[in-house]
Parts: C-alpha cells; structure tokens; sequence
C-alpha cells in the first residue's frame, strides 16, 4: 500500500516571473537606447566626415556614409596640419601630452592614497582639519588660481615647461582623489588593519601588502579621472606651457581654429577623434572597475 502525503502537492512557489515587453521595460529600454543613440550619433557623423574627401563632404549629406574611403584626412591630422607656424599636425602635442599626463597620475595618485590611507587608519593631530582643508580646495574655482600659480612657477622656474603643468595637475588632482582614497579605506574591513598592527607591520608595510592589493577598484578611478582630466585639459595647458610644449587638446584648438586656406572638416574631424581615443579606450577596457570603485568609494565613510 503506497502512503500518500498529508499536504497536497502546490504550484511553483514566488513571484509571478514578469514580462520581457512590460510597460516598464519598454520605457526603462527605450530611454536607455535614446540616450546611447544621442551620444552615439555626433561620434558617427565625426568618423564618416574624416573619411570622406572635401568634394564629397560639399555634397552636404553629414548621415551617409562615405562614397569613397581615404585616410588622408587623418594622417594630414597627425603630421601635416598646421597649429599656428608650425605646420607639425598633432603628433608633437600627442607627446607632449603623454609626457604631461604619466607622471602627472602617477604623482597624484600615489599621494592622495597615502593622504587618504592615513586619513583613514591613523588618527593624527589635526586630521580632520587637514581633511577640511583638503576637500575645500577640490571646490575652488580653477580660474580663481591661475594667476597666482603662474607667478609660483616662474619664481621657481618652471613657467613655460612640461614639468610646471604636471606640478599643477599633481596639485589640483589631490583633493577629490584624496576623498575617494579616504572613504574607500574607510569602507575595508577595520579588523585587517588591527591583525597586520598585532603581527607588528608598520604604516608602509600595511599600506603596500595589506591596503593596496585590496584597492584595485579604486585605483581604477582615480586612474580614469586623472588620465581623461589631464588629456581633456585645454586651459592648464594654454596658460602654463609655452607653444613648443603645447599638449594634444591645444594642437587640436589651433587646427580647428586656424584662419588660413580652406576649412578641411575632414581633418578636423579626423583630429578630434584622435585626441580622444586616450581617455576612450580607458573607458572601454576598465568601465566595469570604474563603477566599482566609484560606488565604493564616492558613498560610504
């Protein structure tokens, strides 16, 4: 005789499993689409301009896509455009740039972690007006500066040079990477920082094998701000360097600006897409990283 259970047998337990063509979907979807073809749209039209020829771009249809593909309009953007005298195109302003932009994020970088790592873990007299401080100068108007620096950097004599602007970068990029570094310190575990003090590690050693290898999320973001920062910056780079150290972003205003001959929108446009594809390609490859570290450190502490 078989044994029957006591409880009947129910259907599937828990939420009725939603639509995929729901009212929400389709408002959440279409205004996502919306807004990725609004940013999407002008970076075509800029790419199929630069591969088009002047006789054809005259014919006045920006949307179509190029009749015949040449490249010339970005290899004259590279090396022949003129900037003023110098008829050079952007490849001196793209060196100048990376020269500008590595040590000036690796300089800031690695002080505002240590800024924010000591904030965080070791308590020191006057900290939290220090950190006051420090969070007032990332509101200061950059152009309320501009004078003042300059006159620092010519009593110390480095107006005009590659190494004044990364001084000014390594400066000014110190107090919101400071914030981020602190509040994602604030958030690790505070029970790993008191075991590494027990076995007797110091405030480097704590720093380099326990704090940082736990940091990468947030070392991505401080990498993306200051590396998109730095290469988009254009007023830092017309004001403090002089026109043999132009950075890319002032090459690029000299070519799109330049009065002289015919107004080649093929090159232009060719241009500018060159002088983003740095901080482009970092948003590619890290984008996921960066909305990590950015949740983390940004909200908490």
């Amino acid at each position: 005789m078989i044994d029957t259970p006591s409880t009947p047998l129910t259907g599937p337990q828990g939420p009725k499993p939603r639509k995929s063509f729901s009212r929400r979907n389709i408002f959440l979807y279409g205004t996502l689409l919306t807004i990725a073809l609004f940013y999407a749209l002008p970076l075509y039209v800029m790419f199929v301009t630069s591969l088009k020829g002047m006789p054809e771009i005259r014919l006045g249809n920006v949307f179509s896509p190029p009749l015949e593909v040449t490249f010339e309009p970005w290899v004259k953007a590279w090396s022949e455009a003129c900037t003023g005298l110098t008829c050079n195109g952007l490849s001196t302003g793209f060196w100048n740039s990376v020269q500008i932009t590595i040590p000036s994020v690796i300089l800031s970088i690695i002080i505002a972690s240590v800024n924010g790592y000591a904030l965080s873990n070791w308590k020191f007299k006057g900290a939290d007006a220090f950190f006051t401080i420090l969070i007032f100068g990332a509101f200061i108007p950059y152009q309320v500066m501009l004078y003042p620096i300059v006159i620092m950097l010519r009593e110390i004599g480095l107006y005009g040079s590659l190494g004044g602007l990364v001084l000014v970068h390594t400066v000014f990029g110190m107090p919101i990477l400071t914030l981020l570094f602190r509040n994602y310190f604030t958030s690790l575990p505070e029970e790993l920082f008191k075991a590494a003090r027990v076995d007797g590690a110091g405030f480097w050693r704590i720093y380099t094998q326990v704090m940082v290898p736990m940091s990468l999320p947030i070392f991505t973001v401080a990498v993306i701000l200051q590396v998109t920062g730095i290469w988009n910056d254009f007023l830092f780079g017309v004001v403090y360097t002089s026109p043999d150290n132009y950075p890319m972003t002032v090459s690029l205003n000299n070519i799109v600006n330049s009065t002289q001959g015919v107004k080649e929108y093929n090159v232009n446009m060719a241009a500018t897409i060159l002088t983003g594809l740095v901080p482009l390609s970092i948003y590619f490859v890290s984008g996921r990283l960066f909305v990590r570290g950015i949740a983390a450190g940004a909200v908490k502490g």
